[in-house]
């Protein structure tokens, strides 16, 4: 074969060339401080998380559920003694609402689906809501 009949080869990365030489990445700045003998150290910056968002399981009062129920929820779902779950309902009672407890939102949402699943297969109108910690 010629050179005249050689068929042209396909363009690889290796046969073309960059116009302009590659940057570098760019690495966060940091504070260098110097110590007596003249080296350069890097500081660390820490950084600061927040705690997660904190929300609370509120039970509201109605004319139709039992007392009773409500203190079983409480110790049940939320791990409270007989004498604090009693204090809750009855604060419910009284001012048509109560925390049961302060969760993160994942927690919140799952305590409220579980006393609203017990109250419907207790066949009871109780009714349990999340909303964040103010």
């Amino acid at each position: 074969m010629s050179l005249r009949q050689r068929a042209p080869r396909p363009l690889t990365r290796m046969t073309c060339m960059a116009t302009q030489a590659p940057v570098p990445p760019q690495l966060p700045r940091q504070t260098p401080s110097h110590d007596d003998g003249g080296s350069v150290v890097l500081e660390r910056r820490t950084q600061k998380l927040q705690p997660p968002a904190m929300h609370q399981v509120v039970m509201l009062n109605d004319d139709f559920t039992p007392m009773e129920f409500v203190v079983v929820v409480l110790q049940e779902y939320f791990h409270k003694n007989r004498e604090a779950a009693t204090q809750i309902m009855l604060k419910i009672h009284l001012d048509g609402r109560g925390v049961c407890g302060v969760y993160t939102p994942d927690v919140a949402a799952t305590k409220v689906d579980q006393v609203m699943q017990a109250a419907h297969h207790a066949g009871h109108p109780l009714q349990c809501v999340s909303e964040p910690v103010e």
